[in-house]
């Protein structure tokens, strides 16, 4: 039986190996293998969330072991370090408890098809301190970090335990990610004052957004861009745009005019990359952003047998851009690779990936859901706020559980986030 493995499980991936799963895995046709460094998927848009303490990943997640039990694939826990395409085999790094104890060894894993869909991290862009002094939100792990911090900042100052009575948070980059987090602590810094902290409030925190470039949210339409300034500056958070971060230390930025900017805690969302070691691996044709080149058809330009999907996959389109990494593209690269496969093992011809901008959308926690329209969905770019935008962003992530768990699984899963939001805590304090 041929194997298929595919290498991480965001949302591409999980997305991808479900997709391959329910026909070729299910029909006993092939032998299908995730492969994750995590234990548990958290839909990326959502990081943000993880991080602010709002959502966590046993209500909002999906274990991949089970999920594998469930859908017709295996899955092995490890990261990837090596990839030989001459003899189809990948090599995984050995796994480590706590305490340095050896829990798996090195592995190696045969495939005769490899999808690699290992996501992107955040690029620093080479400034001194940011490795050392900042968080980044580009895993799980990344947001749980930071999530801990917060809560140990958000006590000490509860407690008088310094002489300061205000938590400044600094945040570099303007994007999505940036904006939305900015909005999610302003919300939790109210909610802490009902969960034990009663000394604490939105007023006692200080955030900053700094963005190097002319505006805030710069890969969507002014329109948007405008409406989500105004909504974060009315909550009191700074929106510094045109202010380039050159250096980080353990007690905030110096930008490059010379300029300090102080902050207890340090987020780095400025720009992401492909990560180091797919260059690293010297097998790929890559770009600036480490994104491995591909033919139209998803397939590495060194190996049809190895095919990319998500955000560490580098596409040009007609118009001589790169697709961006969305979630959004990472779906429809999914669906294309998936399909392409199952044409290989018919003996049909591929077909060639063609990406559909349907708009993008900024959801500023309870106070605002700003985004356009367009695509497929209206005939050309149509600006949406208020309730519609909140009903058009909570829809993507239901999309996104029907892709992952099928129809029936899908609606009970949004029933059970549901409930749990329900009878949960607002804010989570572990």
């Amino acid at each position: 039986m041929k194997k298929i493995i595919v290498v991480g499980g965001g949302a591409g991936g999980l997305e991808c190996v479900t997709r391959l799963s329910r026909t070729l895995g299910k029909k006993g046709k092939a032998e299908i293998t995730l492969v994750d460094k995590s234990r548990t998927h958290i839909w990326k848009p959502l990081l943000h969330e993880v991080a602010a303490g709002v959502i966590d990943k046993h209500s909002d997640g999906v274990d991949y072991a089970m999920h594998a039990a469930r859908h017709h694939y295996q899955f092995q826990l490890g990261s990837l370090c090596h990839i030989d395409a001459q003899s189809r085999t990948i090599q995984l790094e050995p796994i480590y408890d706590d305490e340095g104890e050896q829990i798996l060894p090195e592995r190696q894993l045969q495939y005769d098809h490899l999808v690699l869909a290992i996501g992107s991290v955040c690029n620093d862009f080479g400034t001194p301190g940011v490795l050392e002094h900042c968080y980044s939100l580009d895993s799980l792990v990344g947001a749980e970090r930071f999530h801990r911090a917060l809560l140990n900042q958000l006590l000490r100052i509860n407690q008088g335990c310094v002489e300061k009575h205000e938590l400044n948070v600094a945040i570099v980059g303007g994007g999505a990610t940036g904006t939305e987090l900015a909005a999610q602590l302003h919300h939790v810094a109210n909610l802490a004052k009902a969960y034990g902290m009663p000394e604490m409030s939105a007023e006692r925190l200080k955030v900053s957004i700094i963005e190097a470039g002319e505006r805030i949210l710069p890969a969507l339409p002014e329109r948007i861009a405008t409406s989500a300034r105004q909504a974060l500056t009315k909550l009191g958070i700074r929106v510094m745009e045109g202010t380039m971060v050159s250096e980080a230390d353990k007690n905030g930025f110096v930008t490059k005019d010379g300029g300090r900017i102080d902050a207890d805690l340090m987020v780095w969302s400025a720009g992401v990359k492909a990560p180091d070691f797919l260059t690293s691996l010297e097998l790929f044709d890559t770009n600036r952003a480490n994104q491995i080149l591909v033919k139209p058809t998803l397939q590495s330009t060194v190996s049809d047998r190895i095919y990319v999907v998500g955000d560490c996959c580098g596409i040009k389109q007609p118009n001589d851009t790169w697709v961006p990494p969305r979630a959004q593209s990472a779906h429809q690269m999914a669906s294309t690779a998936a399909a392409n496969l199952q044409r290989e093992f018919q003996g049909k011809p591929l077909k060639s990936f063609h990406y559909k901008d349907y708009g993008s959308l900024v959801h500023l926690s309870k106070y605002s859901t700003v985004g356009s329209l367009m695509g497929a969905l209206v005939n050309s770019s149509m600006f949406i706020e208020g309730r519609l935008a909140k009903l058009v962003y909570v829809s993507l992530y239901n999309m996104h559980q029907f892709a992952v768990h099928g129809k029936l699984r899908g609606v009970l899963a949004i029933l059970n986030r549901k409930l749990s939001s329900a009878l949960s805590p607002k804010l989570k304090l572990h």
